[in-house]
Protein backbone atom coordinates (compact mmCIF):
# COMPACT_ATOMS: atom_id res chain seq x y z
CA UNK A 1 0.00 0.00 0.00
CA UNK A 2 1.21 3.49 -0.91
CA UNK A 3 0.57 6.71 0.19
CA UNK A 4 -0.43 9.48 -1.07
CA UNK A 5 2.18 12.19 -2.65
CA UNK A 6 0.93 15.68 0.19
CA UNK A 7 2.51 18.28 -2.60
CA UNK A 8 1.75 20.75 0.30
CA UNK A 9 3.21 19.88 3.07
CA UNK A 10 -0.08 19.82 5.05
CA UNK A 11 -0.06 16.57 6.76
CA UNK A 12 3.67 17.19 8.33
CA UNK A 13 2.30 20.52 9.37
CA UNK A 14 -0.66 19.41 10.86
CA UNK A 15 -0.36 15.45 11.06
CA UNK A 16 0.49 13.55 14.30
CA UNK A 17 4.07 14.13 15.38
CA UNK A 18 7.00 11.40 14.81
CA UNK A 19 8.18 9.19 17.80
CA UNK A 20 11.36 10.50 19.97
CA UNK A 21 14.35 9.46 19.54
CA UNK A 22 15.37 6.37 21.84
CA UNK A 23 17.51 7.73 25.22
CA UNK A 24 20.82 6.31 24.01
CA UNK A 25 21.13 8.38 21.21
CA UNK A 26 21.19 11.51 22.83
CA UNK A 27 24.61 13.10 24.07
CA UNK A 28 25.06 13.88 27.25
CA UNK A 29 28.71 16.12 26.82
CA UNK A 30 26.79 19.08 25.74
CA UNK A 31 29.33 19.13 22.67
CA UNK A 32 26.94 19.16 19.24
CA UNK A 33 26.53 21.29 16.44
CA UNK A 34 28.86 24.02 15.64
CA UNK A 35 30.61 23.88 18.88
CA UNK A 36 31.89 20.47 18.23
CA UNK A 37 32.85 21.51 14.54
CA UNK A 38 34.98 24.45 15.32
CA UNK A 39 35.88 24.00 18.81
CA UNK A 40 39.74 22.86 19.37
CA UNK A 41 41.56 20.54 21.92
CA UNK A 42 42.38 22.25 25.13
CA UNK A 43 45.84 22.87 24.99
CA UNK A 44 48.63 20.10 26.57
CA UNK A 45 51.34 21.33 28.75
CA UNK A 46 54.91 20.90 27.30
CA UNK A 47 54.32 20.08 23.41
CA UNK A 48 54.05 22.72 20.40
CA UNK A 49 52.22 22.10 17.13
CA UNK A 50 55.16 22.20 14.18
CA UNK A 51 52.96 22.77 11.08
CA UNK A 52 55.16 21.96 7.62
CA UNK A 53 54.97 23.97 4.06
CA UNK A 54 55.54 21.04 1.80
CA UNK A 55 52.51 18.72 3.44
CA UNK A 56 50.48 21.26 5.61
CA UNK A 57 49.83 18.87 8.10
CA UNK A 58 50.36 20.20 12.03
CA UNK A 59 51.26 17.77 14.38
CA UNK A 60 51.69 18.27 18.01
CA UNK A 61 55.40 17.77 19.57
CA UNK A 62 56.68 17.72 22.78
CA UNK A 63 59.31 19.95 23.94
CA UNK A 64 62.04 17.12 24.65
CA UNK A 65 61.33 15.66 20.76
CA UNK A 66 61.94 19.68 19.73
CA UNK A 67 64.76 19.79 20.82
CA UNK A 68 65.97 17.23 18.91
CA UNK A 69 64.67 17.99 16.02
CA UNK A 70 66.16 21.53 16.42
CA UNK A 71 69.50 20.11 17.64
CA UNK A 72 69.96 17.72 14.82
CA UNK A 73 70.61 20.69 11.93
CA UNK A 74 67.96 22.89 11.83
CA UNK A 75 67.82 27.02 10.65
CA UNK A 76 66.08 30.10 11.73
CA UNK A 77 65.43 32.63 9.65
CA UNK A 78 63.13 35.69 11.06
CA UNK A 79 60.58 37.55 9.71
CA UNK A 80 59.46 34.67 7.26
CA UNK A 81 55.88 32.67 7.26
CA UNK A 82 57.58 29.34 7.62
CA UNK A 83 60.91 30.60 10.02
CA UNK A 84 61.99 26.98 10.49
CA UNK A 85 64.32 24.85 8.66
CA UNK A 86 63.65 21.21 10.26
CA UNK A 87 62.66 17.82 9.65
CA UNK A 88 58.65 17.83 9.36
CA UNK A 89 57.00 15.10 12.21
CA UNK A 90 54.53 13.80 9.79
CA UNK A 91 56.15 13.40 6.09
CA UNK A 92 59.74 13.44 7.63
CA UNK A 93 61.46 16.02 4.69
CA UNK A 94 63.18 18.34 5.38
CA UNK A 95 61.74 22.07 4.97
CA UNK A 96 60.19 25.13 6.34
CA UNK A 97 58.03 24.60 9.44
CA UNK A 98 56.09 26.96 11.78
CA UNK A 99 56.17 25.64 15.53
CA UNK A 100 52.99 27.16 16.96
CA UNK A 101 54.27 27.54 20.86
CA UNK A 102 51.18 28.86 22.18
CA UNK A 103 48.65 26.40 20.33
Amino acid sequence: MTRPVDPTGKRALFGPLPPAPPAGRQRSDGVDGKAALFSTPPRRPGTVVIECEHCRVRSRESLARLGARLASGSAWVPFRSWPHWLQCPSCGRRGWCRIGWTE
